[in-house]
């Protein structure tokens, strides 16, 4: 299946998307679309006959529990509403604890990577045939960019990926820019990654941008692409010829003109690159612990509590588990705060806009040891709440817009700090 030269179709950017020349096909966050109908502007683009790929962000097929069937079966739906050839999702997990750890389920509002161990990689194929079971299309999976690792791995990026492949068929979404913030963070060599890859497996290619920050590089997908990672495209090209190669770019929209630019710079690369065929390098496999030790059951529970510490870690401030570096584990923590603080000023900006320049701060203090609840809207709602309770803003007037804007969206009157104390006392009682 040939897909060609494509970019990532986000509603800030359709008028700019549609009127992009030589685009092939877009793929579109499938989350962000309804099941049932399509943004005029995808439609637009379907009728021309511009394919559009789903790819899915929440179905954490890295964690520990079973695919979610509700989340399997919209995914499916918008494959079908789609006519795509393909849909796409994550090698990662974004949720842990729930049943199998007797604790609350903590959502990481982000992809956290998984463990290359032989109890993740089990769980993680046995979460990739249950989806399968589940599409009307074939599945490709991405490698995701990490700020930390996990102690005590024991296979490569490479031999985990491989051994995914022919576990169980599912296809590759490899993610040039990825591979770059591994090297920088993890010192990972892309080069090496690509020997050991099953390149024949590769669905399609993702180029993004990102920024250096400490010696830590961000995955931003909100900053031009760079020239290491078009060298990682280019080091992917001379291994195989993609069968389509995807621009993303999820905030800071550039004009049109920007785009169609690094567009032409990744057509560029493609084009400078000779492909070689050389054989993969297989790296000699460790030895797999003995099988009678580590039945189905028993991989889930230890992928369970291992994920839910590493989560409760950087959600819920619960001390760091051992083995991980406690400074990556603050740039983790601190990064999916933020990430949080800009989605619910995306999903409610009027409260950036009555809070001004403390918004931020604000909300990341408010977010400091507080979970993701259900959803960012409750987040926006829970933040709103607590600021009200602290008698927060300081100012009047910011007090009462405040005021009015939760109000409209939950409840006559905001609580104060005597009504919050009361609902817990009575969520104690009822409990017991």
């Amino acid at each position: 299946m040939k897909l060609g030269i494509g970019i990532g179709w986000r509603p800030e950017i359709a008028d700019a998307v549609e009127a992009l020349p030589g685009i092939d096909w877009v793929e579109a966050v499938a989350e962000n679309l309804c099941a049932d109908h399509l943004p005029e502007s995808l439609g637009r683009l379907r009728e021309r006959g511009v394919t559009v790929v789903p790819h899915g962000v929440s179905l954490g097929l890295g964690g520990a529990d079973r695919p979610d069937p509700g989340r399997l079966a919209g995914l499916a739906a918008r494959a079908e509403l789609l006519g795509t050839p393909l849909v796409t999702e994550h090698i990662a997990f974004v949720r842990a604890g729930g049943p199998l750890t007797a604790s609350p389920v903590l959502e990481a509002g982000h992809l956290l990577p998984v463990p290359r161990t032989w109890d993740a990689l089990e769980t993680l194929c046995e979460n990739v045939r249950v989806a399968q079971d589940s599409l009307p299309v074939p599945l490709a999976l991405e490698n995701i960019a990490a700020l930390i690792s996990w102690p005590d791995e024991e296979l490569t990026e490479g031999q985990f990926l491989t051994e995914l492949v022919e576990r169980t068929g599912v296809r590759l979404l490899i993610d040039v820019a990825n591979l770059h913030t591994n090297h920088v963070n993890l010192g990972e060599d892309p080069a090496t990654a690509l020997d050991e890859l099953p390149v024949e497996a590769i669905a399609y290619v993702h180029v993004a941008g990102g920024v250096e920050k400490d010696g830590v590089w961000h995955d931003t997908h909100a900053h031009p692409v760079t020239r290491p990672v078009l060298d990682v495209l280019g080091e992917l090209r001379s291994r195989v010829d993609p069968p389509g190669v995807l621009l993303e770019r999820d905030d800071a929209f550039p004009p049109a003109g920007e785009l169609a630019g690094e567009l032409s710079a990744i057509r560029s690369t493609l084009a400078s690159v000779t492909v070689t065929t050389t054989p993969r390098q297989d790296r000699p496999l460790p030895a797999r612990p003995p099988e009678q030790a580590r039945s189905v059951a028993g991989r889930r529970d230890r992928t369970a509590v291992a994920q839910t510490a590493l989560l409760s870690s950087l959600v819920a401030g619960t001390p760091a588990p051992d083995g991980f570096d406690p400074r990556r584990l603050g740039v983790q923590r601190r990064a999916l705060a933020a990430k949080r603080a800009e989605v619910v000023a995306k999903l409610a900006p009027e409260l950036p806009g009555i809070l001004g320049d403390g918004y931020r701060a604000a909300f990341l203090t408010y977010a400091r040891n507080r979970p993701l609840p259900a959803g960012h809207h409750r987040d926006a709602l829970d933040f709103a709440e607590q600021l009200l309770i602290e008698g927060r803003p300081a100012e009047d007037a910011a007090r009462r817009r405040l005021t009015r804007w939760w109000q409209d969206r939950t409840a006559p009157r905001p609580p104060g700090r005597g009504a919050r104390l009361a609902r817990a006392a009575r969520t104690t009682l009822l409990g017991r």
